[in-house]
């Protein structure tokens, strides 16, 4: 059958719409998404070339074997020149090298005879541009490519037509020729064309082999377990000579053997020495017995063709939309993969830019965090871990209340709020709600999460309420260290009471502290996850920010012990006015109860207002003892000036440590990551952080390629 013959047969299928799908090979989208195709399959040596030959009229040569290692694609369009354009695909993983390469072939004839004449040549040069090695002798080069060698026929009666055959299966190497690499290889590429849910598989059978060994039918079960895309091409009739094994044919043709959905053709194909044979003389077997009561339109190349252009244009028609849709999703996926690895960062621009800007979003959600504006972010809603300020101000509201019951190491006799509570009305659900997100926010917080911080903070946050008996203990303190004082006591003692008394004040302080720097410390992790998606470079930025963060939580520590020292270790002292006003008061009210104590029920009223003897007052004024005149005094004292450190020191705490050090101030550990670091950074160290690996670099080039496929795909595929 010449190449004019082939064209006469009027196809069903749309030119216009196999011709998007044949752009869309040509372009390689057929290895990001399934295309409608016919692919033909077979063993070696089961008649796959000279069918190829009768389908399409290419005067394949003798030496078939040079078209059976990589898969050939033909194509048959119409136009009003006739010409045959030949050109190499190359393979999805080629490098850009190769891929140019291979673009730069082009082979071309202007009619079969022509093409008859240069088709040895051009195939020694297609498999020299593949890398293909044809001599035994020579080393180096591949035996089989995933290259396409495509092959476009065109002519103003041709049909639309596209064939791929690949690579015939062979199960046993040929020494000095083929390898156990080379037969999985061509399994593969044969699996990877019939696996494509969009393949119709043409499976040639030779029929002078029983088809219960075709290995290629059982290879077509295994990805078409209905046999619903696979149709059964029976070759090489005339091999058969019983007419017990002709019958067995005609039934597998008749579909009561071994059932596909699409049914079997049995066709005769040109053979090694029948270069010129015309289509009738080798179709004339078919109408002899037991042949002739075959279906006429399953016998034959024509009834053949016919049915293959049937078959791809109603595939090509019903695949369309849904070919439309997943180029469409396939390229939003793919956007969205690449835009979470960042812009690209292959110079040292690209990194100071893609960190800068990294910085900057970090910082965004560093004031948000800390002006609670979390309506301008998600995240905020989704972790109430980021809501910072929030978190603060609740521990700070705590340590306040627990440092005022808690904090002095005995209970004042004037003391009358140790165990107060604090918070919101737990009546109101949504307040009682929202107090214990928080509480359980603050409360899950522990050391082993943090084991940087392992040294700069402490995990001690149980703390008693204040012993009882201050005035025996501070009876016994005046004892065991008074001098000669006259009606008074020492500043030693002063000093020793007042240290005991606040001896507590460290390791709370310390305690609340470090619960804030584990809630600053947690906010910049999980800031430092939104805004770096990309987990080697976060790891690789927080190694290098690491050791001056925990360097200013070291500094924030320092701080505070500082404020304790001051508080502590210096002697006492104040000019607030409420001190010498506090001592006054409480000395009145101490003389107030001794007279109320000596009063009888008589005298004692229900009101303020009561009678007194002057004698009464003489004697509670005067029977008194020195040492208990001097404890009555070192208490008050010291309860009026603890009332004023305390408020001091839980202001400046709060202030200072964790105002200035850890959140407001210009060096705190949430100000370390920003545009002023970034700009800092010399060459080096940007391409150690913000360097794309190896990897990233082909997952970016990949996504880059692919995005590029599925974008030129949406503009072929639209009307």
């Amino acid at each position: 059958m010449t190449m004019k013959d082939t064209a006469q047969d009027g196809l069903l299928a749309s030119p216009a719409l196999l011709a998007k799908i044949d752009k869309l090979r040509e372009r390689n989208i057929g290895s990001h998404i399934p295309l409608p195709q016919l692919v033909v399959v077979g063993d070696q040596s089961s008649g796959k070339s000279s069918l190829l030959e009768s389908l399409t009229g290419i005067p394949f040569p003798r030496n078939v074997e040079l078209c059976t290692r990589y898969a050939t694609q033909i194509t048959q369009r119409r136009d009003n020149i006739t010409q045959v354009n030949i050109t190499i695909i190359a393979g999805p993983r080629s490098t850009d090298e190769h891929k140019n390469f291979v673009a730069a072939y082009h082979g071309s004839a202007t009619s079969g005879d022509d093409l008859r004449a240069k088709f040895p040549a051009i195939l020694q040069e297609v498999n020299a541009r593949m890398g293909i090695r044809t001599d035994p002798s020579v080393k180096g080069g591949t035996v089989f490519s995933e290259d396409v060698l495509k092959i476009e026929i065109c002519g103003p009666t041709a049909d639309y037509l596209t064939v791929i055959d690949v690579p015939g299966i062979f199960r046993n190497p040929t020494e000095g020729v083929t390898t156990k690499e080379d037969m999985a290889m061509v399994r593969n590429m044969v699996t990877g064309y019939i696996q494509n849910s969009r393949t119709i598989i043409l499976a040639v059978l030779p029929c002078n082999i029983d088809i219960a060994n075709q290995e290629i039918l059982t290879l077509a079960e295994e990805y078409d377990k209905k046999g619903e895309r696979t149709l059964g091409i029976l070759t090489k009739p005339d091999l058969v000579l019983e007419t017990s094994a002709k019958e067995t044919i005609c039934s597998i043709v008749e579909n009561k053997r071994k059932r596909l959905a699409l049914g079997y053709y049995v066709v005769r194909s040109r053979g090694a020495d029948q270069d010129d044979s015309g289509y009738e003389s080798r179709e004339h077997m078919f109408n002899q017995d037991p042949w002739r009561r075959l279906d006429k339109g399953r016998v034959g190349v024509r009834a053949l063709k016919s049915r293959l252009g049937e078959l791809l244009g109603d595939m090509a028609r019903r695949e369309f939309p849904k070919l439309r849709k997943d180029v469409t999703d396939m390229l939003r996926v793919a956007e969205k993969e690449r835009d979470d690895l960042g812009p690209a960062r292959q110079d040292e621009s690209e990194q100071r830019s893609f960190l800068s800007t990294m910085a900057g979003k970090f910082q965004e959600l560093v004031t948000a965090g800390i002006e609670a504006r979390y309506s301008k972010y998600a995240a905020f809603d989704d972790s109430v871990h980021l809501r910072l300020i929030t978190q603060v101000v609740f521990l700070a509201d705590r340590f306040s209340q627990e440092f005022k019951s808690k904090a002095a190491r005995r209970s004042f006799d004037s003391d009358a709020d140790a165990c107060e509570d604090f918070g919101v009305d737990d009546d109101d659900q949504g307040a009682a709600e929202a107090r214990e997100t928080l509480e359980f926010a603050v409360e899950d917080l522990s050391l082993e999460d943090f084991p940087e911080l392992d040294g700069i903070i402490t995990d001690d946050d149980d703390f008693g309420y204040p012993e009882d008996g201050i005035m025996d203990w501070i009876t016994n303190l005046h004892l065991q260290s008074r001098g000669m004082e006259l009606g008074t006591f020492s500043d030693a003692v002063w000093t020793s009471a007042w240290r005991e008394q606040s001896s507590k004040w460290s390791a709370m302080s310390r305690a609340f502290a470090s619960r804030v720097i584990m809630v600053v410390q947690r906010f910049i992790t999980q800031a430092m996850n939104i805004v770096c998606v990309d987990k080697e470079v976060r790891e690789t930025l927080w190694a290098c920010l690491q050791e001056e963060v925990l360097w200013r939580y070291k500094k924030t520590t320092d701080f505070l012990e500082y404020l304790i020292s001051v508080e502590r270790d210096l002697n006492p002292y104040t000019l607030n006015q409420n001190f010498s006003k506090a001592r006054q008061e409480a000395h009145a009210n101490r003389v107030a109860a001794h007279i109320l104590s000596k009063l009888n029920s008589v005298e004692r009223q229900e009101s303020d207002l009561a009678t007194v003897n002057i004698a009464t007052i003489r004697t509670s004024t005067r029977d008194k003892s020195n040492i208990k005149d001097v404890a009555e005094q070192l208490h008050d004292d010291l309860s009026s000036y603890y009332a004023i450190a305390r408020e001091r020191f839980v202001d400046n705490v709060f202030a200072h440590v964790v105002g200035s050090h850890l959140l407001l101030g210009p060096d705190t550990p949430l100000k370390v990551f920003t545009h002023e670091w970034v700009i800092g950074l010399k060459a080096e160290q940007l391409g150690a952080i913000a360097g794309e690996t190896t990897s990233v670099k082909e997952q970016r080039a990949n996504l880059n390629r692919k995005i590029k496929d599925l974008r030129t795909a949406k503009k072929i595929l639209q009307f």
